[in-house]
């Protein structure tokens, strides 16, 4: 796999781990808690390889730029900087809510992961939006800044 193909990988685990987060939440509804579980290991594996996979296309191809204009820029910063921003606060309530459910603290594991789950979900979502503006609203495609 290319360096080029990167962003489109990352989209797909973006993709694949908001499914994973929805049917853990559907499966932890219905109590089934060993498939919960499974689940959410699963949302934080393909979390994880996402995250890898995102830094090494970062730090090979540094940068890229936004082409569109008007609206299109404003909802494409606007879901940009709300993403960014999420996605650094999720990372230690992610790590957090799985501690505390690992270790069957199901009371202290409810109460965060009710904020956890939306804003990962959020995250998750987001980062593929954020990947169809960048690389494939306009045709000649994102510049690249380094």
């Amino acid at each position: 796999m290319g360096i080029e193909q990167l962003p489109a990988l990352n989209a797909t685990l973006n993709a694949a781990s908001a499914v994973l987060l929805v049917l853990a939440y559907r499966a932890i509804r219905r109590r089934e808690i060993e498939r919960h579980r499974a689940l959410m290991f699963s949302a934080a594996v393909v979390s994880l390889l996402f995250l890898v996979s995102y830094l090494t296309y970062h730090a090979q191809v540094g940068s890229v730029r936004f082409l569109g204009q008007g609206a299109a820029r404003t909802v494409y910063f606007t879901i940009l900087i709300s993403h960014t921003i999420l996605a650094a606060v999720i990372v230690p309530l992610v790590l957090r809510t799985l501690w505390l459910g690992l270790n069957r603290q199901d009371l202290r594991h409810r109460r965060i992961a009710r904020w956890t789950f939306p804003l990962w979900l959020y995250v998750s979502v987001t980062g593929v939006v954020i990947y169809a503006m960048l690389y494939h609203l306009y045709p000649h495609g994102p510049i690249r800044v380094r």
